[in-house]
């Protein structure tokens, strides 16, 4: 018997499976790793081994590395694991032998196995035996922690080819998504609300935001114009899917805790209200985490708002009724959120009563969401800091916290609002000496900071102009969680080192840093990062930064796109970066 022919198949289009005829996203955050995928995939290469969480956008970024080029490309589903060989049906006979589907597939010059782990093991194998072959280059996408083969297993580890390890794709870079899927920029709660609900699966923000578009709850705020999601999460049968797990328990003790808990968590312990046996099988299932404090709470952030919308009228008044006040749950969110700034110590807090609240709409008292801005202002994410205080002045206009977080928050975006009096050097922050190093003034702060602090050692490494004990307190700012400060650290680190590469790498961590924080403006992040590229270079990066694409830059300047991409890859090795999205923050001067 002869066997067929195998006919190079072109990549499927980007976005989800045939079951959505909803337009593909935007392709973003991740042109680093495709870049590495395509080098990875290219002729004398043996391929790469994609690996992450479910929903990261492995798919995606392997999709978009085959663009245009021939492949076979092969994407097993439980179904096809039933049977040996079954996801590799479409492009090898009915009856064949491992040795045989070997040969066969050794003349293709790519090979793309999607969610290698639905593989069934004669599959598995035969994957194996290419890899270790390396005839053939291999694409393989392997979700992490999911059930595999062996052979799959092995690859996963690296063993056998490369292997890229995608982390969560940043905030920042999932604005263009959401913008996509909602039709334009949300409000700065709105698009947090809709990352912690998804937990970086992109899978499942896409269906989150496709079904708040869809229900129609998008509002828009007045003194922003931007979108806002206020209310319940509308129970689709797509995110009852996603919450089938705590949604279709069948033990009504471990449902009725479930559902305490939705209506009222974190609940401490002991606690009678709750079913011990229950909460120790709720515990061992992963559905519930039991805290430091002896306090419970849902493991995953949907499962609470889907518990809670999909609870009958007379069930939620009666598990509502249960809550205690919400002025105790927020005093103490509040005295967490002090204590850290306290403690020089700005990580993420856990605050589910303050999100509850805006998340259902409901009002939010001024002097809490005073501190909420305050800690975000300091985390460096200035737009949520603004929402949080626009939040506390829609409750009680004029605060006189909310209305200088506000003014503080725009100064540092670089705008600041003249009916607030705020300037970055003039407003009263909790930090004034502080502001005399950031504006890089250190002497004046030296005898007015705590001696041990860091912001202290980050006064005298500027006032000696270190640029290795600068780099070393940008580093602790950044593990404390003011990003911003770090930021400039950093870029205060890149003006006085002698050593051009340590002056590149801190201004690449400076521009990395700065991206995060939502738009940033400071005096401290301004310096000239373009000097050391040549004039067409300069001319291209800039274009690049701009979000022109290599073609775009080519056509604009009469290049070829090899040119266009050997003098972006000279900028690179010239600025320590290789990272395009960080262009932006290299090249443009702060207002």
């Amino acid at each position: 018997m002869t066997s067929p022919a195998l006919t190079p198949l072109r990549a499927a289009p980007v976005g989800p499976r045939a079951e959505s005829l909803r337009p593909p996203w935007p392709f973003t955050g991740r042109e680093e790793e495709l870049d590495l995928v395509r080098r990875s995939s290219a002729a004398g290469r043996p391929g790469v081994v994609v690996t992450g969480p479910a929903g990261c956008g492995r798919t995606r970024l392997a999709t978009e590395a085959v663009r245009g080029t021939d492949c076979v490309r092969v994407s097993p589903t439980p179904e096809t694991r039933a049977t040996p060989f079954g996801a590799f049906a479409p492009v090898l006979p009915e009856s064949v032998t491992l040795h045989r589907a070997v040969r066969l597939l050794s003349g293709v010059r790519l090979l793309f196995v999607d969610d290698a782990h639905l593989l069934d093991d004669a599959s598995a194998a035969l994957l194996h035996h290419l890899a270790v072959q390396g005839r053939t280059r291999l694409l393989v996408t392997v979700t992490d922690g999911a059930p595999a083969p062996a052979a799959v297993t092995r690859l996963r580890t690296g063993e056998s080819l490369p292997r890229l390890a995608l982390a969560p794709l940043p905030d920042d870079a999932t604005d263009p998504l959401l913008e996509a899927a909602t039709g334009g920029p949300l409000d700065p709660l709105t698009a947090h609300r809709l990352r912690r609900l998804c937990r970086g699966d992109l899978r499942l923000l896409r269906d989150l935001t496709a079904a708040v578009r869809d229900a129609g709850l998008l509002t828009r705020l007045p003194e922003t114009g931007l979108r806002a999601w206020r209310g319940p999460v509308p129970p689709t049968p797509a995110l009852r899917e996603r919450a089938a797990a705590v949604l279709a328990r069948p033990c009504p003790e471990e449902r009725e805790t479930l559902d305490r808990l939705a209506f009222a968590e974190p609940l401490p312990l002991p606690a009678g209200a709750l079913d011990l046996r229950a909460l120790e099988r709720l515990e061992a299932d992963a559905l519930i985490e039991v805290a430091d404090d002896d306090t419970v709470r849902l493991a995953h952030p949907l499962h609470g708002p889907m518990l809670r919308a999909t609870a009958g009228r007379l069930r939620a008044r009666r598990l509502s009724g249960l809550r205690g006040p919400l002025t105790d749950a927020l005093d103490t969110e509040t005295a967490a959120l002090l204590d850290g700034i306290a403690r020089d110590d700005v990580r993420t807090a856990r605050t589910p009563v303050g999100e509850w609240l805006v998340a259902e709409g409901a009002p939010v008292p001024a002097g809490y969401a005073a501190v909420r801005a305050r800690f975000a202002r300091l985390r460096g994410e200035l737009r949520e800091a603004a929402a949080w205080a626009r939040e506390g002045l829609s409750e009680t206009p004029g605060h006189p916290a909310c209305r200088r977080e506000l003014a503080l928050t725009a100064a540092r975006s670089g705008d600041p609002d003249p009916d607030d009096g705020a300037t970055e050097g003039g407003a009263t922050d909790d930090l004034d000496a502080y502001d005399a190093v950031r504006l890089g003034a250190p002497e004046r702060a030296l005898e007015l900071l705590p001696p041990d602090g860091v912001f202290a050692r980050h006064a005298r490494a500027l006032a000696r102009a270190d640029g290795a004990a600068l780099d070393r307190v940008a580093a602790e700012l950044g593990e404390r969680g003011f990003l911003l400060y770090a930021a400039e650290a950093y870029a205060q680190a890149a003006s006085v080192h002698r050593d051009p590469t340590a002056a590149r790498t801190a201004r690449t961590r400076a521009a990395a840093l700065a991206r995060r924080c939502q738009g940033a403006r400071t005096p401290a992040l301004s310096g000239p990062a373009l000097g050391e590229l040549t004039a067409r270079q300069r001319q291209i990066v800039t274009l690049a930064a701009a979000g022109l694409t290599n073609r775009q830059i080519a056509e604009r300047l009469t290049l070829s796109v090899r040119t266009v991409g050997n003098h972006l890859y000279g900028a690179y090795a010239r600025l320590g970066t290789a990272d395009r999205t960080t262009l932006p923050w290299l090249v443009e001067q702060p207002a």
